[in-house]
């Protein structure tokens, strides 16, 4: 049973979006490993952008900036 999570920063990602996430994965691991669709669970946790830091700021920081 493959268990995939996907972590995105929380930026208004819609419904029809991660729903097109979801059947991507389940879809890449059935064509690449061969996987069971059916036990195949994918999980999307979206993260605040000021709880995800890279560089050493977080990414509201980073976006105000331009990076």
């Amino acid at each position: 049973m493959p268990y995939v999570n996907i972590k995105i920063t929380k930026e208004g990602v819609t419904a029809d979006k991660k729903a097109e996430l979801i059947k991507g994965v389940t879809e890449l691991l059935v064509n690449v490993l061969g996987k069971n669709p059916q036990t195949t669970v994918v999980v999307i946790d979206e993260v605040d952008m000021d709880n995800w830091g890279i560089g050493g700021e977080s990414v509201s920081v980073r976006r105000s900036k331009g990076l």
